[in-house]
């Protein structure tokens, strides 16, 4: 894999939040020349802010609502690999601000592809939505890329609509058989529950149990039930980074969507991953049902990844458990004042020698 990397031209949207700072370092670790194009960091906790990210790569300060901007920025630096991250990441923020959620989402995922297509130059890009971009029954059937896009909350819908431009844009202007005429491989991939060190994203599960660790105050969890797709945060970004570089090779065959999810075995419920976190805290705090008003959440969402196995020979490499110490030990060294950047660059030293399961 670094082969492919060191000195490879890759574009990253949303390079200030969490998985971008992460794909970020290690771009840079592995010799890549990347450009961020982002919102400033929400939260200088964060790891993009922590770990000094901003001085491994050329930091744009874009919004891609800016069709124009975002243009210029692809026309300037000619990506060959783009990574579309930036989004609207919040469930409950999507209902509070339903319109800037789609705006992002939505009109952001078209602006990007548009940057593009006008460019003109031979790319793979690599578009991330959710796993809340299927249409979520709540069976215990896990959803395999082909199943229905859908949503029932405005930020699960407008992963959904993301998805439906990204085939839109595949079949109208970058037909995989056409690619000699066009040369972008564009592909989509849906990820599970990504947790880590450096996210303190507002209403996520594990920055809410870590904020009450820090304060020694027992969380309140609203959905102690609800069952999701858990994974560390370098799983899925091996699989985007895997999925960039076939597609670069071999765009015809993998220029499609993709699931990257944990083992059925670490879809746990929300409570599970509660015990397991304050646990490995050592607080022994426990916690405390949230009784309060809740929007609607789905009590059940899992992902089949067979076929990124089959096909790209990806696979977990960490278990949940192990996703949980990890995570938990970069909150601790953040809490201690440790050299974060170090500390995740060892994370992901860590993580590259692991063999998948």
């Amino acid at each position: 894999m670094r082969e492919f990397w060191h000195g490879r031209r890759v574009l990253i949207t949303g390079h200030t939040g969490f998985k971008g700072s992460w794909m970020c370092l290690w771009l840079h670790e592995m010799g890549a020349d990347v450009v961020g194009y982002a919102l400033p960091p929400s939260d200088d906790r964060g790891l993009f802010v922590q770990a000094d990210v901003a001085s491994t790569l050329s930091s744009v300060v874009g919004d891609v609502r800016n069709l124009d901007h975002l243009q210029r920025v692809v026309a300037e630096h000619r990506p060959e690999v783009v990574f579309h991250l930036a989004a609207q990441s919040l469930v409950r923020q999507s209902y509070r601000e339903p319109v800037d959620t789609y705006a992002t989402n939505v009109l952001g995922t078209v602006n990007m592809l548009e940057a593009v297509r006008r460019a003109r130059s031979s790319t793979a890009v690599v578009c991330i939505t959710s796993d809340k971009c299927y249409e979520n029954r709540e069976t215990e059937r896990p959803y395999v890329e082909g199943d229905p896009m859908g949503g029932t909350d405005p930020y699960s819908s407008s992963k959904g609509a993301a998805e439906l431009i990204v085939a839109a844009y595949r079949r109208s202007y970058f037909a995989p058989e056409r690619f000699a005429e066009h040369g972008v491989a564009l592909s989509s991939a849906r990820a599970g529950n990504v947790i880590g060190g450096g996210d303190w994203g507002a209403d996520r599960l594990v920055v809410d149990v870590v904020e009450s660790c820090l304060r020694s105050e027992p969380p309140l969890i609203r959905n102690p039930n609800a069952v999701r797709p858990w994974q560390f945060v370098l799983e899925p970004l091996a699989g985007y980074l895997t999925l960039a570089e076939r597609s670069w090779s071999a765009p015809v065959h993998f220029a499609e969507g993709w699931n990257f999810g944990p083992k059925l075995a670490d879809c746990r419920p929300v409570g599970w991953v509660v015990d397991r976190i304050t646990s490995a805290w050592g607080s022994g705090l426990g916690w405390t049902l949230d009784e309060g008003p809740r929007d609607h959440e789905a009590q059940l969402l899992l992902l089949d990844a067979s076929k990124a196995r089959r096909q790209l020979g990806w696979r977990p490499r960490l278990d949940l458990e192990g996703a949980i110490d990890w995570t938990v030990a970069w909150y601790r060294a953040f809490e201690r004042g440790d050299d974060l950047r170090a500390f995740t660059e060892q994370q992901i030293a860590r993580f590259e020698v692991l063999d998948g399961g």
